[in-house]
């Protein structure tokens, strides 16, 4: 069951005091619910354990190393707790678990964001909401990057249409894709149409097709579906 957006459990994890305690305060003005904060990755875990929440937000580099931990504790509690949103925030792109992290949970409610390019607090905001209901929000350098280390095999889609899909990654509606490229929503509803149908995505709801064509895009292919 999804949680209200007013009623959005979080745990934060973030081993800079002053960002930590930013982060939580901004959090609950804008009406989350701060179950627990922590700073690194081991109280990250023991917080969901206790806590239970529907959001998770984590820094990527936490003690001892300093180097992955919280990712790697967001691929790890993705798979042990089914349905918990996460989103990840960063100063860079780690390709290593960054991968798991979107493909886990067949790629719903998952974010992640890079903390200098996070500049305005209501669209923030919004990315969080979005995750926590089931969404994605992933930032743009971090979707170039990914396509700039592998091949890319998404060829057969358009300029345009793989514009439209890059917008849906980051979490983006039909009707936002539209005002962004200043083109109809029909427009943009039959961009996506034709993705659907070249990723030969298989026939179920459009919010699950939504989600696997993130994924395409993000790991850079999709294998057809045997009933395609």
């Amino acid at each position: 069951m999804q949680p209200e957006l007013n009623d959005v459990r979080v745990v934060l994890a973030e081993d800079a005091v002053l960002l930590r305690e930013g982060l939580a305060g901004l959090l609950e003005r804008f009406g989350f619910r701060v179950a627990a904060v922590t700073g690194d990755a081991e109280g990250l875990e023991a917080a969901v354990t206790e806590h239970h929440p529907d959001l998770v937000i984590t820094d990527i580099r936490m003690p001892p190393t300093f180097t992955d931990e919280g990712l790697r504790a967001a691929v790890s509690l993705r798979r042990a707790h089914p349905g918990l949103a996460v989103l990840v925030l960063s100063q860079y792109v780690q390709h290593r678990y960054a991968a798991d992290l979107l493909d886990s949970g067949d790629g719903r409610g998952v974010g992640y964001l890079l903390k200098d390019r996070v500049a305005d607090v209501e669209e923030f905001i919004a990315a969080l909401r979005r995750v926590a209901v089931g969404g994605t929000a992933v930032d743009p350098q971090v979707i170039s990057q990914f396509v700039r280390r592998r091949r890319d095999p998404l060829t057969s889609l358009s300029p345009r249409e793989r514009e439209v899909l890059g917008l849906i990654a980051e979490g983006h509606s039909n009707a936002a894709v539209a005002r962004k490229l200043f083109i109809t929503e029909a427009a943009v509803g039959k961009h996506v149409g034709n993705i659907f149908a070249k990723l030969r995505l298989p026939q179920t709801d459009d919010t699950n097709r939504r989600v696997l064509a993130v994924l395409a895009y993000l790991r850079g292919g999709i294998q057809p579906s045997p009933h395609a």
